[in-house]
């Protein structure tokens, strides 16, 4: 659609005096001023296209649907596995600049669970966790890479145990169903990197961390941050 004739008379929108006279102390050639008119109006008309694609869509992560995980080999043979409960978390996505979406994520540290009383016990204490101190387990990105349609790069900040490291998720989407999505991230940390240095029993190094997270959709788009 043609918005404005090229060759459209400014007395129509302007009066004469303005567009083929002195302006700001110095005349003016009426075509020059002409076309600056022109890209004035065009950009306006084009500013709320422009406003409306940097929206960002806004999930908050259900701590009761989504899943952390984490196994560790022990002896050398047998591997260890256990769960942690997720506090809150929330995604903010923006299509048109994802290097503008973040994510951040709280972990209840006291929430370990392997499915053993006493080694539950001992997880807490200040040989590992240090939960009294220590609380929770946080994460938040620091960028953000898309590999594919359905495959990011995540890089962010956990911090365990008072000392923060980066760390990279390797996150795959799984579903997407109206107001609620889900998706798959993994890393592997070596557990030394934030103070967990116990040897006893020959507990394993790499710590291998599996999430599944579910989000459900912010009644209203929000803004990126």
């Amino acid at each position: 659609m043609q918005l404005l004739q090229p060759e459209l008379a400014l007395g129509s929108i302007l009066p004469a005096q303005l567009y083929d006279g002195p302006f700001a102390g110095a005349r003016v050639p009426a075509k020059r001023l002409q076309v600056a008119i022109l890209a004035l109006v065009a950009v306006a008309l084009a500013a709320p296209g422009l406003c409306s694609s940097a929206r960002a869509s806004a999930w908050e992560l259900d701590p009761a649907a989504t899943r952390i995980a984490f196994s560790v080999k022990n002896l050398s043979v047998a591997y260890v596995d256990g769960t942690f409960r997720l506090a809150s978390g929330r995604v903010v996505l923006d299509d048109g600049d994802l290097s503008r979406s973040t994510i951040e994520a709280v972990i209840d540290a006291g929430s370990v669970d392997t499915d053993e009383p006493k080694r539950d016990a001992h997880l807490r204490s200040a040989d590992f966790l240090d939960v009294t101190r220590y609380p929770t387990i946080a994460f938040r990105s620091t960028r953000i890479e898309q590999a594919d349609s359905d495959h990011w790069k995540v890089t962010g900040d956990l911090t365990l145990r008072g000392t923060t490291r980066s760390v990279v998720l390797d996150v795959q989407r799984s579903t997407a169903e109206g107001s609620r999505a889900s998706a798959h991230a993994s890393t592997t940390i070596d557990r030394r990197d934030f103070g967990i240095t116990y040897s006893g029993y020959a507990v394993g190094k790499q710590v291998a961390i599996t999430i599944d997270a579910v989000g459900i959709k912010s009644p209203a788009d929000a803004p990126p941050g």
